[in-house]
């Protein structure tokens, strides 16, 4: 296998969105290799690409491997970002899931602050078919035993049809050096044992294990994209994405016979981003069919189905915790916030502004970024008087779970802004003025 024509050939087919694009590089051979053949690749596909490295700081060696890495990006000429995740001071012994949890979610953050519409990962066709084995071990559904997707939101996989050992290969060839981290064949870890002794063993009674959990997974994905297609085309449940995530109408959802309506809440859960046992899907039917708005049941695993304005929607759990103030100072700048992803920078005001759109122009003042708070008000854009926030969100129909991390545009304590719902009459610029451009998208 030619692996950069390989990668030409399957970036050709993703038509991934142009600009930034994070690589994450842990210093092992399958991210050192898939960096380089980005790297070959990149006056092909023509992609921004910034080096990212979370240091997980529980291996002793951790900060070497950082610095090697920063090294090698640079070597490429590349930006490279590190992130302390600090695990080994918080657990006694990380698990799997922790480290992939605190991993990705740091991932996004960057992503967000970057602009990014892309985190290539260096999963492979052996990881595929460990993850598919790992699934069925633990009990997995058909739509965990699809394994990894090629694409999922932000993270791409392009070598999924790759053997580990054609990766070791060429890394040989080209002469590039890496890090072999011990936690790979820790038995600790059960992807390590699966890995180490569970599959040599398989392979010897049955040669073709790889082939067959490959698949397995591709039949499982067909068909959990059978159930995607069917959830779509059903037109009583008037599927649709928007900022709040893909939702679907409740109200004929709870006529239908228990198994479809499961799997239907489990299809709608996976479109989400999430995976969700029929368990849970059993709970989220109840909740629809309990008929109240504004209530949700909890899923697990940091999932909610959450009813609102008499339609379904399957979230992520929003994390606790006060949300902190940002100042939008300077002339121009960006930031995470709370799920989102805000910047500002000076222009000359438009004739006219949008009341429920996600960019605002103001004059310049004192800005800030901050939660919504019971009795907030604002003066509507077009409305007289002073009208509460929360009546602004039902008329946007902004489901209840989502309100508490909706960012909100504040100046010296009056509400200015609530982004894609209303936009107030206050530090409203004339045509042509200097005036700062807020834009605000969902990360």
């Amino acid at each position: 296998m030619d692996l950069v024509a390989h990668l030409t050939a399957t970036l050709d087919r993703l038509r991934l969105p142009a600009g930034p694009a994070l690589v994450a590089v842990s210093g092992g051979p399958d991210s050192v290799a898939l960096l380089d053949l980005l790297v070959r690749t990149r006056e092909h596909h023509k992609l921004d690409l910034v080096v990212v490295h979370a240091d997980h700081g529980i291996h002793h060696e951790s900060a070497e491997v950082a610095r090697q890495v920063e090294r090698l990006a640079g070597a490429y000429g590349l930006r490279v970002v590190t992130g302390q995740l600090h695990l080994g001071a918080g657990y006694v012994y990380p698990t799997e899931t922790a480290a992939r949890t605190a991993r990705h979610g740091w991932l996004r953050q960057v992503a967000a602050r970057e602009g990014a519409k892309v985190v290539f990962l260096a999963h492979h066709a052996d990881d595929q078919a460990e993850t598919v084995l790992l699934r069925e071990l633990k009990g997995s559904g058909i739509s965990g035993l699809r394994g990894m997707d090629l694409r999922r939101g932000l993270l791409v996989r392009p070598l999924l049809a790759v053997p580990r050992a054609l990766l070791r290969d060429y890394l040989a060839e080209q002469g590039i050096p890496f890090w072999e981290d011990p936690a790979n064949a820790d038995m600790r870890h059960l992807r390590s044992w699966v890995r180490v002794e569970v599959l040599p063993r398989l392979r010897e009674r049955v040669p073709a294990i790889d082939r067959h959990l490959r698949r397995t997974a591709r039949d499982s994905a067909r068909n959990a994209d059978a159930w995607s297609a069917l959830l779509r085309q059903l037109p009583e449940l008037e599927y649709r994405e928007d900022g709040n995530g893909p939702s679907i109408a409740s109200a004929p959802l709870a006529g239908y016979e228990p198994p479809l309506a499961e799997m239907i809440v489990r299809t709608l859960a996976r479109l989400a981003g999430g995976v969700v046992g029929p368990r849970a899907a059993r709970r989220a039917v109840r909740l629809v069919r309990g008929g109240v708005s504004g209530k949700y049941a909890q899923l697990g695993a940091g999932w909610v189905a959450e009813l609102s304005f008499g339609r379904l929607m399957v979230r992520p759990e929003h994390p606790s915790g006060t949300l902190t103030p940002v100042s939008l100072a300077g002339e121009q700048g960006e930031t995470a916030w709370a799920g989102w992803r805000i910047s500002w920078h000076l222009e000359p005001a438009p004739s006219t502004q949008a009341r429920g759109g996600f960019t605002a122009w103001f004059l310049p003042d004192a800005l800030a970024l901050r939660p919504w708070r019971r009795g907030d008000r604002i003066a509507p854009l077009g409305g007289t008087g002073r009208r509460l926030a929360v009546r602004c969100f039902q008329d946007a129909r902004v489901p209840a779970g989502r309100r508490a991390r909706w960012p909100m545009l504040d100046a010296g304590g009056r509400l200015v802004w609530i982004p894609g719902v209303c936009r107030s009459t206050d530090l409203l610029p004339p045509e042509g003025a200097e005036a700062l451009r807020v834009d605000v998208h969902v990360a």
